[in-house]
């Protein structure tokens, strides 16, 4: 199939078929970015040492802003690819495929330089001690250096996905989870390079799955594929990938801030290995949330499409079909988080008094669960569909609005027991805000399509 097939079958073929087309590698892909993730906490937890993992826990706002940038550019070009492909706009989208190359490249380089000449500084304000900031610098000296690397790889990806090509988008991330897991040990234990050795592993990885990307991406055969003229910037396409990107660009930037303010409450309240505690739970989390954005990440281009097409039935289908899946995956999250916290966390150290500390805090951060996936994918599909302003508002409340006094008043009171008890009552607050949007929107819908001339047309050459 062409590719020009792959994007207009989102207009046409059934909703649960394509979502199960392109959430199942979707979730493939982000399940093996999240173990991407948790081995290099597995092997330096193990194979240097439990303050390694809290130098490593510090770092994590660090990758956050990075992924904020890169998100914005991924995230927003591959909403608008979407878009333009439903709408027919190829010329456009082929540009805005150019456009994420340059935007990509100059923004990962400047935030290099920037971030590299005050490291040491940053790490301190985001909570590095003595003992732990030695591990972070070691760490983040590295993957600064290979950051453009890292943006380019995450926007290809999504652009891939956007494009009609999720299945590669997935091998393109499993290629990276297994470079680094097989290079993790090599590097710490065989090189003794300790926790450099864990980010040159991965910066490497990422190298392999972009080059295999740029091949991809040069074949002419593809509708849309990178060629001359395409990459000067284009202030509407630039503003528009920008405007769209905004939602997970913000949301990543709180989390960055977020996490500052648990690290050093955590530091006060019970000291350094509270931080790794905090470290451990976030990577376990972290692949529930990586699932669930897998299937938001296959609900993206459908949606997208679809909106684009003005078929808004499959809008709303699509949408609940992910909800659905979602919920599920955050319900078993929930039963392990209860159920058996402390064989989850004895995956990352030998050390007692982290497993016990981490144990607890997974109990209790998991403890409203069932209801997360909702508001995840809540907010991804007001992104999905272009509506930036209610994406970037659903973002901020979570983390700004509801997580962030919590956990300036909860420790007052409670002390570290209340930075842990401020997550389950954010996202609770969060939940029933995104519940009401989403009703509102849902009624938009309806009247949008019973007013429509073109309703009765859609629906009927559509199969759902």
């Amino acid at each position: 199939m062409t590719q020009k097939g792959n994007a207009t079958e989102l207009g046409t073929q059934p909703i649960g078929k394509l979502l199960m087309q392109y959430a199942i590698p979707a979730i493939i892909a982000m399940t093996a970015s999240s173990l991407y993730n948790m081995v290099d906490s597995i092997f330096i937890g193990q194979g240097v040492g439990p303050l390694a993992i809290s130098g490593l826990a510090i770092t994590f706002p660090f990758m956050n802003l990075g992924a904020a940038f890169g998100a914005m550019v991924g995230v927003g070009a591959s909403t608008l690819i979407s878009v333009k492909l439903g709408q027919r706009d190829y010329g456009t989208a082929q540009t805005v495929l150019g456009n994420v190359v340059t935007l990509n490249t100059l923004i990962g380089l400047a935030y290099t330089f920037i971030c590299l000449m005050f490291l040491d500084p940053i790490l301190h304000f985001f909570g590095a001690s003595p003992d732990t900031i030695g591990y972070a610098r070691d760490y983040m000296q590295i993957i600064l250096v290979g950051n453009v690397i890292s943006h380019m790889y995450l926007g290809l990806n999504a652009v891939l996905r956007a494009m009609g090509h999720p299945q590669k988008a997935m091998y393109a991330t499993i290629n990276t989870v297994i470079i680094n897991t097989l290079l993790d040990p090599l590097f710490i234990y065989v090189f003794d390079w300790g926790i450099r050795g864990a980010a040159i592993a991965t910066i490497i990885a990422q190298v392999v799955s972009l080059v295999w990307q740029f091949k991809i991406l040069t074949d002419k055969n593809e509708l849309l594929h990178l060629r001359r003229g395409i990459y000067r910037l284009q202030s509407k396409i630039v503003r528009n990938i920008i405007a769209i990107g905004l939602s997970p660009f913000c949301m990543n930037v709180a989390s960055c801030f977020i996490v500052i303010f648990i690290n050093k409450g955590l530091k006060q309240y019970d000291g350094d290995m509270a931080i790794g505690a905090y470290g451990i739970v976030n990577r376990l989390v972290f692949i529930c949330v990586m699932i669930v954005m897998g299937i938001t990440q296959g609900m993206q281009p459908i949606a997208g499409y679809n909106y684009g097409a003005q078929q808004f039935q499959r809008v709303t289908k699509v949408l609940k079909l992910a909800i659905g899946g979602a919920t599920i995956m955050t319900c078993i999250t929930f039963l392990i988080g209860e159920l058996m916290p402390e064989i989850a966390v004895s995956l990352f150290t030998t050390d007692e008094g982290l497993i016990s500390r981490a144990a607890e805090g997974f109990r209790i951060v998991v403890l409203v669960f069932p209801i997360v996936g909702f508001q995840m994918v809540t907010s991804n599909f007001f992104q999905s569909i272009g509506m930036a302003n209610k994406a970037i508002f659903l973002s901020l409340t979570r983390q700004l609005l509801f997580l962030l006094p919590c956990l300036i008043i909860l420790p007052r009171f409670m002390g570290a027991s209340g930075i842990w008890w401020s997550m389950p009552i954010s996202d609770t607050i969060a939940s029933a805000v995104a519940a009401v949007m989403l009703y509102k929107q849902f009624q938009a819908f309806k009247l949008n399509h019973n007013n429509s001339p073109q309703s009765t047309q859609s629906h009927t050459k559509s199969s759902i």
